[in-house]
């Protein structure tokens, strides 16, 4: 029995970054023997053992063979016959390919160090179109090492993959789990620039697709266009580490201006209310997250309201805030400012442009806390009064915040 480190800590060891975790592959060596040894089985569909002490990933060496579409579309041989070479054959990129023996010594039959160096990504071998998922891994590894170029045989087999069809039969779950994965990454652009590339994004996201080509508003930067402009916002978020569902919200608040009428453009009257129907129904399709779905869809909406607030009246800005539950759920009102912040921003030459909008609702949703809510309650005779009272005590306490400024 051999025990092999193999995959990402082999390469973010010789990248010099952090390993995060070590996954292991072992050769020569049957399920029964690492049961034997007190390795805890994980694997539903591969044979995957936890480490009885470190609790890290050991699989047996494996091997696969393409019987069917989609990345379920295949079998899974694992023996003490399968070699360490046959094991890494069936691995996505060559940069993944590389194995770290007991002794120390690397073993890299596909290049994976060359292509370190040379900042490539490229597919280890034939096997590669057997899972279509590995075309969204790569465009997330783009994402996360941003420097990296495709290698044009790679980009080439991930076109012709689209164009057979096997991104079709992703499942939501899947694309979802990418996807988040690839927001999560230093530069998320990238990952949407590859899928865009070769064919992909028009299959698993035709509405982000469709951003591409579409003008931005005149005031704004003619010079991109809507997608760029969306593509600018994400990269925001990364860089200011705000969370994903802040970062997905980012990706998806202008969709409705891909659906915008010729005669209507550049302005895009009404985008908002179209950008909300069409990310209900992205977050349908792959299924995302609750906290993920609902503040897209709050941004969707009202980032348009958000950027007028310094010129918005008292009881215009008492009605966003209780529009969009600013003071049940402040968490979630700051995240929604957050995304606006990497809209505004997200604009050529606008990242030193101030945006006092934020700060402007930061301040107006402390004034309206401290209305006594109780005391007005308590003083309204008739119980369907008490929402219109509180309603102008808001107005008013804000009214007295902006004069007071």
């Amino acid at each position: 029995m051999q025990i092999f480190v193999v995959g990402g800590a082999v390469r973010d060891e010789l990248l010099g970054l952090p390993v995060q975790d070590r996954d292991h592959v072992v050769v020569g060596a049957s399920a029964d023997q690492l049961l034997a040894l007190g390795f805890k089985p994980v694997g539903k569909d591969f044979p995957v053992f936890l480490h009885p002490t470190t609790r890290e990933e050991y699989a047996l060496a494996r091997s696969e063979r393409k019987t069917g579409q989609g990345y379920k579309g295949f079998t899974v041989h694992a023996s003490p016959e399968v070699s360490l070479a046959d094991d890494l054959a069936r691995r996505d990129l060559t940069i993944n390919a590389i194995a770290r023996a007991a002794d120390g010594r690397l073993i890299d039959p596909y290049g994976g160090r060359e292509d370190l160096v040379a900042r490539v990504l490229r597919h280890v071998g034939p096997a590669f179109v057997e899972d279509p998922v590995r075309i969204l891994r790569l465009a997330r590894f783009a994402a996360r090492f941003a420097d990296f170029s495709v290698a044009p045989e790679t980009l080439a087999l991930m076109r012709s993959m689209v164009d057979q069809g096997e991104v079709d039969h992703l499942v939501a779950e899947r694309v979802w789990q990418e996807l988040a994965k690839g927001l999560g990454e230093i530069k998320p652009s990238r990952m949407f620039d590859i899928l865009r590339e070769c064919g992909a994004l028009a299959r698993l996201l035709p509405e982000i697709d469709r951003l591409f080509g579409v003008p931005q508003r005149a005031d704004y930067h003619p010079e991109i266009d809507t997608g760029k402009h969306v593509m600018m916002v994400v990269d925001l978020a990364a860089e200011l580490s705000c969370s994903l569902p802040v970062r997905f919200a980012a990706l998806l608040h202008d969709l409705g201006k891909g659906t915008t009428a010729a005669a209507d453009l550049p302005r895009h009257p009404g985008h908002e209310a179209r950008s909300a129907d069409l990310v209900d129904a992205v977050c349908r399709r792959l299924k995302v997250p609750v906290e993920c779905r609902d503040l897209a869809l709050l941004v969707a909406r009202h980032h348009g309201t958000v950027h007028r607030a310094v010129e918005m009246t008292p009881a215009s800005l008492v009605r966003l805030l209780e529009t969009t539950d600013a003071l049940r759920r402040p968490e979630r009102f700051e995240q929604l400012l957050e995304a606006c912040i990497c809209d505004f921003h997200g604009r050529l030459g606008w990242r030193e442009v101030p945006y006092p909008a934020a700060e402007r609702l930061r301040q107006a949703q402390h004034a309206i806390r401290g209305v006594d809510a109780a005391a007005i309650a308590a003083a309204c005779a008739q119980p369907l009064e008490i929402a219109a009272r509180l309603h102008q005590a808001r107005v008013a306490a804000v009214k007295a915040m902006i004069v007071g400024e």
